[in-house]
């Protein structure tokens, strides 16, 4: 196993402050992957089989010609990065279900204010490689993506961005490797602690009801891929319209608490989109779940558990450097982890006062474009 940063020495002081015996075991059951998140920073990794098509080196899109895309190898995959500008590095990591498009207001305004921002697809996700294992689909795995990537860039440091599930990357990422990541900026989950929170298997803490179940748990069925998959413009529209803050109140739905209804439409289609997005933006969400499917995005989902157990090691343990938490007060997530977020101060001792956008739900980067570029400048340049 590559040698630790931190030290080998450090590491095993932290180990010692809780039950050795579980700490062991768990570094042996997770120690290819715990090896990538923390190996020294080398050469890339030779790829492994993937669905991904062969590419380019670079390449550009007539839609976005200032933005310049490529693969880079990292952890023993390709990912596909969109990238924009010159200056100190900010990742920008989407969430589910989504891709690098999802950052495309930020790319231009953070390029503008003189930062390198790129956007990849996670692993799984758009362009970048698809593994065909379900359990290399870990929190750990993710992070060692972006661990590899700095280096695939050709950086030595960088702040770390992310949207839901990315927001849980780039919390986990920070806290792991402050060596790295200078900063973090998170938008819509709270940081908690071993990613999933610390109280026991997340899936048996997960509420359900015999009308209603949450939506993590149906994230993880067979069902949830063919019900996404269907129709792949229903989804979207559906998903950005629902569980957005333009939303009515009356209109009912949008997984109220994080909980959705076991029987039904899992997403209605509305009559018309929110202003924040068009046709054209769906085209891109469809073309990019046409090529890469729900298998490796909802392989996430049922590793939670697993993730969970990974990350053991570092329950308890705080995330050293400055952070920016940025939440709308519509987001389901928002509602549904409450009290993670009125504790995660106690975890985060540099974070910065919360960012709370007015009457924004879920999408919260592309519903909120302008806000939430002007906040994560301001937060950079205060740095």
């Amino acid at each position: 196993m590559p040698k630790l940063q931190p030290s080998d020495h450090e590491a095993s002081s932290a180990i010692r402050d809780t039950t050795l015996s579980r700490r062991d075991m768990l570094w042996a059951a997770g120690a290819l992957t715990v090896g990538a998140a923390f190996a020294e920073r080398s050469s890339a990794a030779t790829p492994e089989s993937s669905g991904a098509s062969a590419q380019s080196t670079s390449w550009s899109d007539s839609t976005m010609p200032e933005v310049t895309h490529r693969m880079i190898e990292t952890n023993g995959i390709r990912l596909h990065v969109a990238e924009q500008g010159d200056g100190p590095l900010i990742i920008l990591c989407h969430g589910f279900p989504e891709c690098w498009y999802s950052w495309r207001h930020q790319l231009p305004a953070l390029a503008k204010a003189g930062f390198r921002a790129v956007a990849p697809d996670l692993r799984g996700y758009g362009q970048s490689d698809r593994p065909e294992e379900a359990e290399k689909y870990t929190i750990l795995d993710d992070i060692g993506d972006i661990v590899g990537l700095v280096d695939g860039l050709g950086a030595k440091q960088a702040v770390i961005a992310g949207h839901d599930i990315g927001a849980a990357i780039a919390w986990q990422t920070a806290l792991l490797r402050p060596d790295i990541f200078r900063a973090v900026i998170a938008l819509s989950p709270p940081f908690r602690p071993r990613a999933f929170g610390s109280s026991g298997p997340p899936t048996t803490l997960m509420p359900r009801t015999k009308d209603a179940v949450f939506y993590q748990l149906f994230l993880q069925t067979p069902q949830a891929e063919v019900a996404l998959g269907k129709d792949l413009r229903r989804t979207f529209r559906g998903q950005f319209y629902s569980l957005s803050g333009d939303r009515p109140p009356s209109a009912g739905g949008g997984f109220a608490g994080g909980m959705m209804p076991r029987q039904g439409a899992l997403l209605s289609d509305p009559a018309s989109l929110p202003a924040w997005i068009t046709d054209s933006d769906i085209d891109v969400y469809v073309e990019a779940f046409t090529r890469s499917g729900f298998h490796g995005p909802l392989a996430w989902w049922r590793n939670i558990d697993r993730g969970w157990e990974l990350m053991a090691p570092f329950d308890g343990t705080a995330v050293s450097v400055p952070a920016l938490y940025i939440v709308g007060d519509r987001d389901f997530v928002a509602t549904a982890f409450e009290q993670a977020i009125a504790k995660q101060s106690s975890f985060v001792p540099k974070l910065r006062p919360p960012i709370i956008l007015a009457a924004c739900g879920h999408w919260t980067q592309q519903e909120r474009a302008a806000e939430v570029s002007t906040a994560m400048i301001d937060f950079l340049r205060s740095m």
